[in-house]
């Protein structure tokens, strides 16, 4: 699968469930990436995570598809989250989460503006 967008339609539209993949971790499958923005589709298997972390020159918002889990707004805080809910962390925020879940966790998510950095956030 390409990640560029030309003005072709089908290099535009995209089918999550033909692209979410799972893995033994957490799992990030870029779908596109522009000069400005990047996108991929996380799936989550039930008590897997993503550490919290942050990126310094990007936000990064996640769309909430399919499970439930706890967000990390802070390394030692949870907050519920499920499908549905779109959650948006500005540049330096702290963001991570845990599949709390039976199922899958998937979601969307956008960062702009890219390249962006990363930084592990410890409690």
């Amino acid at each position: 699968m390409s990640t560029l967008i030309t003005n072709d339609f089908e290099t535009r539209r995209y089918r999550l469930f033909d692209v979410a993949k799972e893995g033994d971790v957490a799992t990030r499958t870029p779908i596109y990436s522009t000069e400005s923005t990047s996108g991929v589709v996380w799936v989550l298997k039930p008590g897997q995570e993503i550490k919290p972390h942050g990126h310094a020159k990007a936000d990064d918002i996640w769309i909430c598809i399919q499970g439930e889990g706890v967000f990390y707004p802070t390394p030692n805080e949870e907050r519920p989250i499920t499908k549905g809910d779109v959650i948006v962390s500005a540049k330096g925020m702290c963001h991570g989460m845990k599949n709390t879940g039976t199922e899958d966790f998937i979601f969307v998510g956008i960062l702009a503006p890219v390249p962006a950095d990363y930084f592990p956030i410890e409690g």
